[in-house]
């Protein structure tokens, strides 16, 4: 199969593009710039050239494709409305491109965008109507004119060139002097190694139903304490508790997102596709070691790129 694969040198759509190859899969990478057209050339992939913004690149790219893996998203918290508007017109435009072939669009979304009814996320939920980004509800409207799956990722994709909210977290233990949570820490985070969630995609591209939606977890739900604590004890840091009103001060644009309780299951994507995570835990991960290593490039960017 040709897959046209958007935000293919992103830390998640790298991994697809190496799972695709890796499993006979010819793989198409949306490039932006010559950089971003070498990383995409030196895997075996196929280039084309493009952006989110661009939409007549969108459609060429997925009119020469069997089907589309959409995983870039332009994580600018200073501008997320406009950031999730130019997503909104992108998957609806792959979706126009797609339109009665039934070849398959697969449209990435998040576990933190649900309004959860029991007491871990479940495929079967709905996102908030009021969250800006509206990715499952563009892909609900594709899904009128082509095979399309949403497949949702939890707040931390971890692994090796993580640049997402545990750098982040990381980086500003190390500015701040200690590792910080909020209140008694007990809310909980989702994680999935980028390998598993790769992996994932890859089934849902082969096996998925148009319509489905599945989660991409390995951990349900890791207290924040418990991972404060790691990079605490890695940094040599003390670890410590921040009341809600000073969090904005100590975690700046990720105080909205450390807060959150947001356990997810994913056990009718398992029972349905026979997935199973098989990479590290996010602890095991970051006991590892490799978080702490030379400070990595950090960017706004959740997990999903």
């Amino acid at each position: 199969m040709k897959v046209l694969v958007t935000g293919a040198t992103g830390f998640i759509g790298s991994a697809i593009v190496q799972e695709l190859i890796k499993s006979g899969h010819q793989v198409l990478g949306l490039a932006r710039s010559n950089a971003a057209a070498a990383s995409i050339g030196a895997t075996g992939a196929d280039v084309h050239r493009g952006s989110l913004e661009d939409l007549e690149s969108l459609r060429s790219g997925a009119a020469a494709a069997d089907g589309v893996i959409h995983t870039a998203f332009i994580h600018d918290f200073s501008n997320y409305a406009s950031a999730a508007e130019t997503d909104r017109r992108a998957i609806e435009t792959l979706g126009d491109a797609l339109a009665g072939s039934q070849r398959p669009l697969i449209v990435t979304s998040g576990t933190l965008l649900l309004r959860r009814k029991g007491p871990l996320a479940t495929e079967e939920d709905i996102p908030i109507p009021t969250f800006p980004r509206k990715s499952e509800q563009a892909a609900a409207m594709a899904s009128r004119r082509v095979r399309v799956s949403v497949l949702r990722l939890p707040p931390s994709v971890h692994g090796d060139g993580d640049h997402g909210f545990v750098p982040a977290l990381i980086k500003l233990a190390r500015e701040k002097g200690d590792s910080a949570y909020i209140g008694d820490g007990l809310n909980r985070w989702p994680a999935v190694h980028r390998l598993d969630a790769a992996h994932l995609y890859r089934l849902v591209l082969e096996k998925g139903s148009a319509g489905a939606r599945y989660h991409a977890i390995g951990d349900e739900g890791l207290s924040f304490k418990d991972i404060a604590g790691v990079i605490g004890r890695r940094l040599r840091l003390p670890v410590v508790s921040k009341s809600p009103e000073q969090a904005a001060d100590r975690f700046s644009w990720l105080a909205h997102f450390v807060g959150i309780d947001s356990p997810a299951s994913s056990n009718l994507t398992e029972e349905k596709l026979g997935w199973q995570p098989k990479q590290p835990g996010l602890i095991a991960d970051l006991e590892r070691g490799t978080y702490f290593e030379p400070e990595q490039p950090t960017q706004a960017a959740g997990s999903h790129q």
